[in-house]
């Protein structure tokens, strides 16, 4: 049987300072419920633990028990039950969980497992009634975090709601703030304006959420952002933070997840706000990467080839160009062309401004897509308006059955391309 130790007894009963009576130890732990240190004591003397019985809340309490008693093989066990078993109890309680295992050292596992939850999706703690409630701590580090899946002015509006909520006396009315409301105030958001990105919230929203609390803002932050709005070509002696980067969802190294919801709209040609990160009606399968899977057009075929749908998204090398195609259709090793007036070529000048993004659909002519051969991998348009050959590598010729989308002329080298299977849920 597995040796299971707790560091806490052993140091207790090494302590000539522990209280005995005819030869036992005493100890009392006024915490700790009988029910919970029956199930420890099983534990360490038989390592078995039966955690299925126990509801959310109970789990949380052993392992925090478990770690007070310091038996560090019980804490993994019961991170792992819980990170794999009470996911829903996890949601739908993020604030209590985040405060119970704050600054436990220990909890790694669930900890990080609790902030990716939160950072990808974000409605579990920010629309929760709870939110407001959340410590001055917490809040801090999740909003220093880069993978934090939220719009900048949402964030800001969150952060507002809570600075009201820990002063419910001060009024809404930013306009009738007295100097001591206005000191208040000044105080409790003071911590967090570094950590909001406000160069990332667009100008109309700055000026309709942001600008009403300028009282409660370093003035240097309001004129400099207002001169950024204002006029974009003044040149600003600052450090414009970078916006942050939510993690892909969709297993890309290349886009992130609001680059699908905007290809989503494209596809049903929708506008592009129509779908958000929060209701894209497709599955986009990862099915091929150029860097992981092997660069040749042989296995791009073997991967690709009577798939349905798929969304080619391309790197281009030394800038921050993507571009790339939707094939409404299939890829196959036929030679032929089909037509379709479904399928689009896109590009983004940048792939962080979503404003620079560029589509164009198919003419509809007999040529809108190629279904590839050995030579060919994928390639949209007869005059070859997008496409990847043996030859060439990745080129664009000139357009054809495709607008101008501003993807390069002639041949252009590439970091890195990925193709996903485009499925409706």
């Amino acid at each position: 049987m597995e040796n299971i130790t707790s560091q806490y007894f052993r140091t207790a009963f090494s302590n000539e300072l522990t209280k005995k009576k005819d030869g036992k130890y005493i100890f009392n732990f006024p915490n700790i419920s009988p029910q919970f240190f029956k199930i420890i004591l099983r534990f360490i003397y038989c390592g078995k633990i039966d955690l299925e019985k126990l509801q959310g809340p109970d789990i949380l309490k052993l392992l925090v028990t478990a770690d007070e008693l310091k038996i560090q093989r019980l804490v993994i066990c019961i991170q792992e039950y819980l990170i794999k078993h009470q996911h829903e109890f996890l949601q739908q309680n993020p604030t209590e969980i985040l405060e119970a295992i704050y600054l436990r050292e220990t909890f790694t596992d669930l900890w990080n497992y609790c902030f990716e939850e939160i950072c990808t999706k974000p409605d579990l703690l920010f629309k929760s009634d709870k939110f407001i409630n959340l410590k001055a701590p917490l809040l801090e580090l999740l909003l220093k975090r880069d993978d934090l899946s939220l719009d900048e002015i949402i964030i800001w509006n969150s952060l507002i709601k809570w600075c009201f909520s820990q002063h419910p006396t001060i009024q809404q009315d930013v306009n009738k703030w007295n100097k001591e409301e206005i000191v208040i105030m000044e105080r409790t958001i003071h911590r967090f304006i570094p950590l909001i990105r406000f160069y990332h919230i667009p100008s109309a929203d700055f000026v309709t959420k942001v600008y009403p609390f300028k009282e409660i803002l370093p003035k240097d932050i309001v004129n400099n952002i207002l001169v950024f709005h204002m006029a974009p070509d003044e040149q600003l002696n600052v450090d414009v933070q970078s916006p942050r980067k939510p993690k892909c969802v969709y297993d890309s190294v290349i886009v992130g997840n609001k680059h699908f919801a905007i290809f989503s709209n494209w596809i049903e040609k929708k506008n592009e706000s129509y779908y958000d990160v929060k209701n894209v009606p497709y599955n986009f399968n990862l099915l091929y990467r150029a860097s992981r899977d092997g660069n040749t057009i042989a296995t791009f075929h073997a991967k690709c080839d009577n798939k349905g749908a798929t969304i080619v998204i391309v790197k281009i090398a030394n800038s921050e160009q993507i571009v790339g195609g939707y094939n409404s259709l299939y890829w196959n090793l036929s030679s032929a062309w089909k037509s379709t007036r479904d399928s689009f070529i896109f590009s983004f000048a940048n792939k962080d401004n979503l404003q620079s993004a560029k589509v164009g659909y198919s003419n509809g002519d007999e040529s809108s897509i190629y279904s590839g051969n050995i030579n060919y991998g994928p390639l949209f348009g007869g005059g070859n308006d997008l496409g990847l050959s043996v030859n060439n590598g990745w080129y664009r010729s000139y357009s054809n059955s495709y607008p101008d989308v501003d993807i390069p002329l002639n041949k252009f080298k590439t970091d890195d391309y990925e193709v996903f299977q485009v499925v409706k849920k």
